[in-house]
């Protein structure tokens, strides 16, 4: 019988020691110790997933030039947004790990995709959920698929034989806090558990080359639960987030070996299940008629994809002693240091102002060509005269004042003169080998703070 022994894990990193320790080495963090049972020294018979016996053969060296690349198998789902987070589909074989708030839907995005993926032996495995719940979420979603299998249950022996009866071509863990293994004694949902079960997940979506999707919990943090190694372990790992007050969800890539980790898809929250946003610029910006004060219109880029956002800013007289200084879905410290430049540079005294600033339609953006919107939302409500909302921004800020230029300025006034917009504000400081001529868009180049006040108000 393999020798059982007590060991210590961080909860943050998952770092092991023998003894408790009162400050983790590894991340510093205080009290995240536990004592776990752990199992060691297995022998291989008693692995959970093996396709074949091994053989054991010693290590070849070979050189780069002699391997052959070969282009990763995709699939291609119905959801275009999904696709673009992953990087142009699911790959065969990866191992992607999906986390988000409770509630936020992550079982219904992915049950959703499960169901629509008609042809493709689909396994959804449930820890959570009873089997008439996912049924009545699949029936409110109105889809029907006949390669569809459920699977309510916990332990990864018993899953890995029901897999091996099935042979799915996709699988769904729901969540993977809930799984356990044999093979370690610890409760489930612990780091030495998680750490288990993702390895074995992992050894069968390389051995096998079966997409694999695990969907996990997240802290108060906002940080998925589990040690950091369990995103070191998994392929490509996708945070779904958005405010429960809002309809629009947003799935971002955090990591992806197969593609960009700068992509995002976005989706509206219906009765029906998630419904695609193809242009969410139209639904990031308010159909207003009337010129507001203290709104301007940003065009930024996410990804490959370029949005257009609404910039709402409030000044008003501070009431107490410290101005308030408060930003929603923007750096807040980025605030602070454009209103050190209007004050320094144009000589606007925001010191006695209190600020608050939002990103409409609950996205948070961290393009930096949104400073020159954030800037003339700032100085809108400080002069309180609106700005027409056929006019659109797009300029990094730099601290001596100057509008400095932005990477892939024609895509951001391609997608303003697609929505109708009349002009938009740039940076002079651009390649002088851009033609500007061919918009039909007003293009205006400016190269300090001092320009854009004299031109808007």
């Amino acid at each position: 019988m393999a020798k059982i022994k007590t060991a210590f894990f961080c909860q943050n990193c998952g770092y092991e020691s023998a003894k408790w320790t009162g400050k983790c080495p590894s991340c510093n963090q205080w009290n995240t110790f536990v004592e776990e049972k752990v199992q060691k020294d297995m022998p291989l018979r008693q692995q959970e997933w093996k396709e074949k016996p091994e053989s054991p053969r010693a290590p070849k060296v070979v050189n780069l030039e002699a391997v052959e690349g070969i282009a990763e198998k995709r699939w291609l789902t119905p959801d275009a947004e999904l696709n673009r987070v992953l990087g142009g589909g699911i790959v065969a074989g990866s191992l992607v790990l999906v986390g988000g708030e409770p509630g936020i839907g992550k079982s219904t995005l992915f049950l959703q995709n499960a169901l629509l993926l008609n042809g493709i032996r689909t396994l959804y495995i449930s820890g959570e959920e009873s089997e008439q719940q996912i049924k009545m979420r699949a029936d409110r979603l109105k889809i029907s698929n006949e390669q569809f299998y459920l699977l309510t249950e916990t332990s990864t022996q018993v899953i890995f034989q029901e897999i091996k009866k099935l042979q799915p071509q996709l699988v769904i863990i729901d969540s993977i806090q809930t799984l356990q293994s044999p093979l370690i004694e610890s409760a489930p949902g612990s780091v030495s558990q998680i750490r288990e079960t993702t390895a074995e997940m992992q050894r069968f979506a390389k051995e096998t080359n079966t997409p694999v999707f695990l969907i996990g919990h997240i802290t108060k943090d906002g940080v998925i639960a589990g040690p950091k190694i369990l995103e070191h372990m998994v392929d490509t790992v996708l945070q779904f987030e958005g405010d429960q007050h809002y309809a629009y969800r947003i799935l971002r890539t955090i990591k992806n070996r197969f593609g960009s980790t700068s992509e995002l898809g976005i989706y509206e929250m219906t009765g029906q299940g998630l419904r695609q946003v193809s242009n969410p610029s139209e639904i990031l910006i308010s159909q207003r008629e009337d010129m507001l004060s203290g709104i301007a219109i940003a065009a930024t880029i996410e990804g490959l994809r370029p949005l257009l956002v609404e910039v709402q800013a409030l000044v008003t007289q501070s009431v107490y002693g410290t101005p308030q200084r408060t930003a929603t879905g923007f750096d807040l410290r980025r605030l602070q240091l454009l209103l050190a430049v209007l004050e320094k540079r144009g000589g606007f005294h925001f010191g006695v102002k209190d600020v608050f600033l939002n990103i409409a339609g609950g996205l948070r953006v961290e393009d930096p060509s949104i400073d020159l919107a954030v800037l003339c939302a700032l100085l809108s409500s400080y002069e309180d005269a609106g700005i027409p909302h056929k006019y659109c921004f797009a300029g990094e800020v730099g601290l001596s004042g100057e509008v400095r230029a932005v990477n892939r300025i024609e895509q951001r006034i391609a997608e303003a003169e697609k929505l109708g917009f009349e002009k938009i504000f740039i940076s002079k400081y651009h390649q002088k080998g851009l033609d500007f001529s061919k918009f039909n868009i007003e293009v205006v180049a400016l190269g300090r703070v001092e320009e854009v006040y004299r031109l808007l108000f």
